[in-house]
């Protein structure tokens, strides 16, 4: 199995959001082990093209990658001060009042940050917190204040303004720099922008990032090609039967490996040269089977993750996000980078 990334086109996606908000220092999202393509991989190579500020979700997530940057890189932990969390070089970004007394109580004088609720009702201070220590927070000097849009995937959605409003009016009048937007964020234009903007999925491939640069190819070696009559089935359930006499290709993968079962008999396809093989019965935990009869000759290996088939297309098929595609991906595969 081989799953291949290119650091390089993350990179050019890193490039081409930063450009989109020229007057914002950006950041980069690489919580998850960066979107599931090797965090320690990337970040040297972000750091490289001037990346400075990286976000993580776990403290755990933030020691693994420190070795890997210089100290002029920041590492900001999303999940703020967790109870027993090693923040030695990392910076959390506090949520709550809890969070925020805990880390002036253990840590004084070290750096942080303070996420708000602008409305999405998930981390953050709400309006009536943050009143309640604003004066004490701005006089220990936090990094910024972020918050986070719930629907900037959607321009149209009446959530995006109501937010800004809100995120504007809890942060009147704060002379400390402002954060807002993510990938989506970016693309809703430069009011959504502030001082820093913190691209993710955009630098992986994905949506809402239409112009991204493909990132991932995920190629899986075929096991055993057979002939099929018409009227037998295949694979388990006999869920899928062949109209016509034939050719099924077995593949070393499942959903073990991170492809989701949704994907069994649902539209997606591995693909040969271009060549779509529509998958055909159910994904088990370790094969899949796909019907290569139109392919004059079944090569080595098939892709499922392809410029014909990119992780948003193929996400559609199992009905979930591209984040959801990536981010499943195992370490049964064997990764190579360009």
């Amino acid at each position: 199995m081989g799953l291949q990334i290119d650091i390089s086109a993350i990179v050019a996606n890193w490039k081409a959001l930063a450009a989109r908000a020229p007057g914002a220092r950006t950041a980069a999202v690489v919580k998850a082990d960066g979107y599931g393509c090797g965090a320690a991989r990337i970040v040297p190579a972000l750091y490289r093209a001037g990346a400075r500020d990286f976000f993580v979700a776990l403290a755990k997530e933030g020691r693994a990658i420190r070795p890997h940057l210089p100290d002029d890189a920041t590492i900001n932990v999303l999940s703020g001060h967790m109870e027993g969390a090693d923040l030695d070089g990392l910076v959390p970004v506090l949520n709550s009042a809890e969070q925020f007394f805990r880390d002036r109580t253990m840590r004084p004088g070290r750096r942080f940050a303070i996420q708000l609720d602008s409305g999405m009702n998930r981390l953050g201070m709400e309006a009536a917190e943050w009143a309640g220590l604003r004066d004490e927070a701005l006089a220990a000097k936090p990094d910024f204040i972020m918050s986070h849009l719930a629907c900037a995937d959607e321009p149209g959605h009446p959530a995006n303004a109501a937010q800004l409003r809100a995120f504007r009016d809890m942060t009147q009048g704060v002379d400390v720099p402002l954060s807002l937007a993510a990938t989506g964020g970016i693309l809703l234009g430069p009011e959504y922008h502030f001082d820093l903007v913190r691209p993710g999925i955009g630098l992986y491939g994905g949506l809402p990032f239409a112009d991204a640069s493909p990132v991932v190819r995920l190629s899986l070696p075929v096991i055993q090609t057979r002939p099929v009559a018409a009227g037998e089935f295949v694979g388990y359930g006999a869920t899928w039967t062949a109209p016509r006499p034939g050719r099924i290709a077995t593949v070393a993968a499942g959903y073990a490996d991170g492809i989701l079962r949704a994907l069994s008999s649902s539209g997606a396809s591995l693909y040969a040269g271009g060549v779509a093989c529509p998958i055909v019965g159910r994904v088990s935990m370790d094969l899949i089977t796909a019907d290569v009869t139109d392919l004059p000759e079944v090569p080595d290996h098939l892709d499922l993750i392809c410029p014909e088939q990119p992780i948003d297309r193929l996400a559609d098929h199992a009905g979930t996000i591209g984040y959801e595609i990536l981010t499943a991906l195992r370490q049964r595969y064997e990764r190579s980078y360009l």
